[in-house]
């Protein structure tokens, strides 16, 4: 079973979309848009027993995401099982994890880190990394595009906003390996143990940072407040967990998804070299055709109903962003790749709302300076090998992209 096996005979009333096979080539756009014709708010029932609602048009998702009264992130987290990747109680130090009012003074304090001016000061600096990596790879004339490229851009602009040490970094892709590894597996709580030790080190460094009286994220975070309220170092390391995997992984997926979708389409890369002043909006297409977090969950806190589906209290709610954002009601031909498309209301950031990326901001940046320099420095790449995906039905990912430079 795979992507390209969702076609017009398949009963929609088997399929478990918590079933890998399913997401094998990528998500199964196919049979998404069957759901949003056919099933939108769908049961899905779950092998072990019980099961959750999934929505897959847009408007259902933007109408979820903004309603945190009536569907809670704090009541029992954002995937199926609590205490996935972590324990519940630990998770509810991070921002996602949270409703308000709780999630409105925390959000308060975490965005003033991300203020526009604060991030645009950082062009410069992830400019120079990228260059960097672009020269090293480059000069061989071949890379696998992922560990070479994607994953060193984000984490060295973590570890510079973070005040970090780059002889570092192969601790932070350690870490989020073990993030990652966590949220797939079956084990609850399987990612405690490289929590625990992310935030040891996190300690340190705020120790380190504090007497050394340095400007980082890190120190930035500890001094903020808002309305007598501030973190403490055990929810700054929190937050650090979260940067380490959501900031570096998304972005990482999207930077290499993003790649292969212009490698695909050529023609879309051939405009993008020719005019530098579409890039901005394909970063937007880029977002939008790879939506690399699949989905969040919710539980509803009363009963209610979505779409004219009556939901029971207690009952999760999968959103599938990535199906909303190629929902034919909202995009003219969506599952087309374009990088001139006008309609940018895509949720790759997730459905809008209080929950909204707080990172957004950063991540574009990161991505327009990449997609810059790669137009302007690689006009002769391409694919040189067989592309490898993570086996995951929350995370649109590839492992490896070998491409020759």
């Amino acid at each position: 079973m795979t992507s390209t096996a969702a076609h017009a005979g398949v009963d929609l009333e088997g399929v478990d979309l918590m079933d890998p096979e399913w997401f094998t080539d990528g998500p199964p756009h196919e049979l998404f848009a069957r759901m949003r014709a056919e099933a939108p708010v769908r049961w899905n029932a779950l092998p072990g027993g019980g099961g959750f609602w999934s929505v897959t048009r847009h408007d259902d998702v933007s109408a979820i995401s903004r309603d945190t009264a009536t569907f809670s992130s704090h009541r029992a987290g954002v995937f199926l099982h609590p205490d996935q990747v972590l324990p519940l109680e630990l998770n509810r130090n991070v921002l996602l994890y949270k409703d308000p009012p709780e999630h409105t003074r925390y959000r308060k304090i975490l965005q003033t880190a991300f203020v526009p001016n604060t991030v645009a000061k950082l062009e410069d600096d992830i400019r120079a990394r990228v260059t960097r990596v672009l020269d090293a790879v480059i000069e061989r004339g071949e890379c696998d595009f992922v560990p070479d490229v994607a994953v060193p851009v984000p984490l060295g602009v973590l570890a510079d906003l973070m005040g970090l040490p780059d002889a570092d970094i192969p601790k932070l892709l350690a870490w989020t390996e073990g993030i990652e590894a966590g949220q797939l597996s079956p084990e609850p709580a399987a990612a405690t143990p490289t929590f625990v030790e992310m935030a040891g080190y996190l300690y340190e460094q705020i120790e380190r940072q504090v007497a050394a009286g340095g400007e980082s994220l890190v120190t930035q975070l500890r001094a903020a407040e808002v309305d007598g309220v501030r973190l403490d170092d055990a929810e700054i390391a929190t937050f650090f967990g979260l940067l380490v995997f959501a900031g570096n992984d998304t972005t990482r997926n999207t930077a290499s998804s993003g790649t292969l979708a212009l490698l695909d389409h050529p023609e879309q890369f051939a405009m993008l070299r020719a005019d530098e002043s579409l890039i901005p909006q394909a970063v937007e297409e880029i977002l939008r055709y790879t939506s690399v977090v699949n989905y969040f969950v919710r539980t509803a806190t009363t009963e209610t109903s979505v779409g004219g589906q009556a939901i029971a209290e207690g009952d999760k709610v999968v959103l599938w962003y990535t199906s909303a954002s190629r929902d034919e009601s909202i995009y003219d031909d969506p599952q087309r790749f374009d990088i001139t498309r006008a309609e940018q209301n895509h949720q790759a950031f997730g459905g809008g709302g209080r929950h909204f990326c707080l990172g957004a901001g950063l991540a574009r940046l990161e991505l327009r300076v990449l997609f810059e320099e790669l137009a302007r420095r690689m006009a002769d790449l391409a694919l040189a090998g067989d592309v490898a995906r993570l086996r995951s039905t929350w995370a649109n990912a590839l492992t490896s992209m070998p491409v020759t430079c």
